[in-house]
């Protein structure tokens, strides 16, 4: 099998992946790029999921690349939008025609001897192998399972005789017009889908064990508007617009976490403006605090809308079981359903079940600390593309990517092939890079998956814009725990 050489191999051509690319060529001109993507088109999870109503659950000015001005005025944007701008984004870049799309990513080998991965490829089409060689590889998959997701088998479900869906996997042909619907989850999913449904459905009932936080935000963002009318150019706006969002998300957060009591009141007082004196607060009161799970965003508050409007519902309660005709709830309520969409969350997985080794020796991911929350310790000549769960995904993405950009550049430089962080034990804690704050299910199911939080900088994730970017974006490369050296050094050295 003929092997093909680039220096740099992306794996995903989403979000991360975009941006990845982008920083590396804007650094690293004369490098060779290839991207690898599994679905035929750019845009990752905004190509991947196709149910109604799919929208952003961050503000697009933050949730934009940062190079790349987001021109639309709406605060949120659906998924359609995404992902042409992300595919506008890598066509105008001249990353498209680098990007060989259909291909999986099997498995990883680096050799400290060569300074090079070894990647083996399927293409999904043909079924055929293919190989390449890398100097340095950026997994930009995101964490999702793009091939199951999360979805807990129902007492009774198989006496069930309606249609019984998940929004990863939403069947093109399901029509809900006139249709009984249940929706089983209380997350962004379901709420973005409510609304969505309610015009056509016959009835839309969201089904939730528990509350979730909810914040109505405006359609359109005042500011931009205003700059927009102004004919302010395009970028000092998409600047202004995301300097300020990214303090509001910064500074509501920490006001969250500080003040946990005042920042319910406030959540909740919010929702009784929004929904009216004859909301039942019992299904928009959590039992936790503000930001133990990411709040969920409506925009125009279209989800109180619907149901002031009686075209929608909500249910709190637990499943007792299935029947033939829908679902009853513990408390003995029938909800009548010839759809039930469960919208009950994602399983998690790194590089896309790729196999990683290293001089043939597998990488155990789940006992290992993030350098500077990019690499894998241990793991050389590999970045790994994580956003935040706090605020916008693409924030952390473009810091990620700048910063690797900035390593290749470094290496080349100074004439490094291999670079590789190492830590100590005493700089691994117990919890994953996602459970100490929030306690979200799939944040909770990602413990047997995902990295070790650190226990101090730079093996310590902050989730915290502006200390990232401290730590990425101006911190100098060279630095203790990163160990640079030339390819074939040790094999020398053991000759020697």
């Amino acid at each position: 099998m003929e092997q093909q050489h680039v220096d740099v191999l992306v794996v995903g051509a989403g979000i991360s992946g975009i941006s990845a690319a982008h920083h590396v060529l804007r650094d690293n001109p004369d490098s060779s790029l290839l991207v690898l993507e599994r679905r035929a088109r750019v845009g990752g999870t905004w190509d991947l999921f196709r149910y109604p109503g799919i929208r952003s659950d961050s503000d697009m000015p933050t949730f934009g690349f940062g190079f790349r001005p987001w021109r639309d005025a709406r605060i949120l944007a659906d998924g359609a939008r995404i992902r042409q701008y992300v595919e506008d984004a890598a066509a105008d870049a001249g990353i498209v025609e680098r990007i060989r799309f259909g291909r999986r990513a099997i498995s990883a080998d680096f050799s400290r001897d060569t300074g090079r991965w070894s990647v083996e490829v399927e293409d999904e089409g043909t079924g055929e192998r293919e190989s390449y060689s890398a100097g340095y590889i950026v997994g930009a998959t995101g964490y999702y399972d793009y091939d199951q997701p999360y979805r807990p088998e129902f007492p009774g479900e198989a006496d069930y005789r309606g249609a019984l869906v998940h929004p990863q996997q939403w069947p093109e042909d399901l029509d809900h017009s006139g249709k009984h619907v249940v929706v089983i989850g209380s997350g962004a999913t379901a709420i973005t889908l409510l609304p969505a449904m309610a015009d056509t459905a016959a009835s839309v009932t969201m089904l939730q064990r528990s509350p979730t936080y909810v914040l109505a935000l405006p359609e359109v963002d005042p500011l931009t508007a205003v700059l927009q009318k102004l004919r302010a150019p395009a970028g000092l706006t998409y600047k202004a617009v995301r300097a300020r969002n990214i303090a509001l998300q910064r500074g509501s957060y920490a006001f969250c976490r500080r003040f946990p009591r005042l920042a319910r009141r406030t959540l909740l007082g919010l929702v009784r403006a929004q929904a009216g004196k004859g909301v039942d607060m019992r299904h928009f009161s959590p039992a936790y605090n503000p930001w133990d799970q990411r709040l969920c965003v409506v925009p125009g508050g279209d989800l109180f809308k619907v149901l002031k409007s009686g075209k929608a519902s909500v249910a709190t309660d637990h499943i007792d079981t299935f029947t033939a005709d829908g679902i009853r709830l513990k408390s003995g309520e029938e909800l009548r359903a010839d759809i039930v969409v469960a919208a009950t969350g994602l399983n998690v997985r790194l590089m896309g079940g790729m196999d990683v080794t290293v001089d043939g020796v597998p990488v155990d991911v789940r006992n290992r600390v993030l350098y500077k929350a990019v690499m894998l310790e241990g793991v050389p000549n590999m970045s790994l593309v994580i956003g935040y769960t706090n605020a916008s995904w693409t924030l952390k993405a473009d810091l990620a990517a700048d910063w690797t950009a900035r390593l290749l550049a470094h290496m080349r430089r100074h004439g490094h092939d291999i670079a590789t962080p190492v830590a100590s034990d005493g700089d691994r804690s117990e919890f994953s890079v996602m459970g100490e704050a929030l306690t979200s299910g799939y944040i909770t199911r990602a413990d047997a998956v995902m990295p070790r939080q650190g226990t101090r900088a730079p093996w310590r994730l902050w989730n915290n814009y502006y200390r990232d970017r401290a730590l990425l974006r101006d911190a100098p490369m060279d630095d203790a725990p990163l160990r640079f050296e030339k390819a074939g050094a040790r094999e020398a050295a053991r000759a020697a």
